[in-house]
């Protein structure tokens, strides 16, 4: 059973268990024990969010693995997916980010990349959790000149947006394209204005102004309002949420209509597929995406390929299958052949090419795709309940699924943390899997109360 790990990390309220200093620096100490090896020096790349509670939270991490002999690299805020890159990009053993991404200001976590830019495996995190829970590291720390230093790479911000620079067409730029960008107060308040800038866009930047505890307040990639409200009222071009850690985005086309990551996944999967770039001509998203992608990605002549939800497993699946590109209709987007995870800024940059190259506004590409209509509710319960065993829901499930045949989609799932059970169903029919849903949640509220 995990006693730390959850499936993005470390996460909670910061200074409650588990995210203490005391558990950061049996972590950083964990971390460098993994990588740690006889007469050769370690590095770990160490970024981080705009949190208040991240400073306590780096030191903690820096001291534990310096105690174990590994040394440093700190580069300050930078976006999850920055990290990823500058871990690599510098050849270091392993890279941490603490950031609880599009969560509250009060929560913060712990990301642990390996040195390919890849979230660690699950093994890995096991053999983490067992380091922390025994006294095995205890009786091999360094002294003297063998202990870990800390050092801060003062260009790390310089260094990728090169690199997010160097992604984008050369032959293209954003002369005379009017953004409006909204950086959540978040990691991306420093770099992502640059990078739009640099590339001759005029940009009007909206939550860049981080205080410590106004991360995601009522901005970025979770609410989008503000950004579409903006580029009505500015008549701009288009606009671009991030959230607080970078690895997510949601757009608004530019009479400030919102188009979600699977509208966003839609546009640039064709576009791959018309270079012939998307890898098997396969899109990889996760169960909560709408069934319109998939009946999108049949039209343009390519296949879906669903996971779990959460974009660890899009991109594990990626791996596995020798995929490209994938994501998550929360705004996860993740292009394989260009960086190890989602990115945000990269993500947009890639849209924003697609639409300099065909010379199209957003609300005529978002087209390739239509919605269909979803309902989400959820149930909770007195216990957690395993849905397998709730009398009546498969037999339910299945004459639903029968009625809706294939333009319709049941999916229920419970809550990883608490007991609550998801029912999503869609269909062509509004009213019909509004009703469908209801009947589903009665069910489960009879059998979990």
């Amino acid at each position: 059973m995990r006693k730390l790990f959850g499936t993005d990390g470390i996460r909670g309220v910061a200074n409650t268990y588990p995210m203490t200093t005391e558990i950061a620096m049996q972590v950083g100490r964990a971390i460098a024990f993994v990588v740690r090896e006889e007469n050769r020096r370690r590095r770990i790349v160490i970024g981080k969010d705009t949190r208040q509670s991240c400073y306590m939270l780096e030191n903690a991490l820096a001291a534990g693995i310096c105690s174990m002999g590994v040394d440093v690299l700190q580069v300050g805020p930078l976006p999850t997916p920055g990290i990823a890159f500058i871990t690599t990009s510098m050849r270091a053993d392993a890279g941490v980010v603490i950031s609880a991404s599009h969560n509250p200001f009060q929560d913060n976590g712990i990301k642990i990349f390996s040195s390919d830019g890849f979230k660690l495996p699950d093994a890995v995190e096991m053999e983490i959790e067992e380091l922390i829970f025994s006294q095995k590291m205890s009786a091999l720390c360094p002294v003297a000149d063998e202990v870990g230093m800390a050092r801060r790479i003062d260009d790390a911000c310089g260094r990728y947006i090169v690199f997010l620079k160097y992604v984008f067409p050369k032959n293209c730029t954003l002369d005379g394209v009017h953004i409006v960008l909204d950086c959540a107060n978040g990691a991306t308040y420093k770099v992502a204005p640059h990078v739009f800038e640099e590339l001759g866009a005029k940009v009007t930047a909206l939550a860049v102004q981080p205080n410590g505890r106004n991360i995601n307040d009522e901005c970025g990639a979770l609410y989008p309002q503000k950004m579409a409200a903006a580029v009505r009222e500015l008549g701009a071009d288009i606009g671009l949420a991030l959230d607080g850690d970078g690895d997510r985005l949601i757009v608004c086309d530019e009479h400030g209509e919102i188009v979600d990551g699977d509208h966003i996944m839609a546009i640039c999967a064709n576009d791959l597929l018309k270079r012939h770039k998307l890898n098997k001509n396969i899109l990889v998203a996760t169960v909560m995406s709408n069934l319109g992608l998939e009946v999108a990605m049949k039209e343009m002549g390519g296949g879906l390929v669903r996971t779990a939800v959460g974009d660890r497993y899009v991109v594990e699946e990626m791996r596995r299958g020798g995929y490209s590109f994938g994501g998550e209709q929360s705004g996860h987007l993740v292009f394989l052949d260009e960086i190890t995870t989602g990115d945000g800024i990269l993500a947009a940059l890639q849209l924003l090419a697609i639409m300099q190259k065909q010379e199209k506004p957003l609300s005529e590409l978002a087209k390739i795709m239509t919605s269909l209509p979803q309902v989400l509710k959820n149930v909770h319960t007195s216990r957690k309940l395993d849905v397998k065993t709730i009398p009546g829901l498969s037999a339910a499930v299945a004459l639903f699924e029968t009625e809706l045949g294939e333009r319709g989609r049941i999916l229920i799932r419970p809550s990883g943390t608490e007991p609550l059970i998801r029912v999503m169903v869609e269909g062509e029919d509004e009213a019909h899997i509004n009703g469908v849903a209801d009947e589903l949640c009665a069910l489960i509220e009879k059998a979990g109360n």
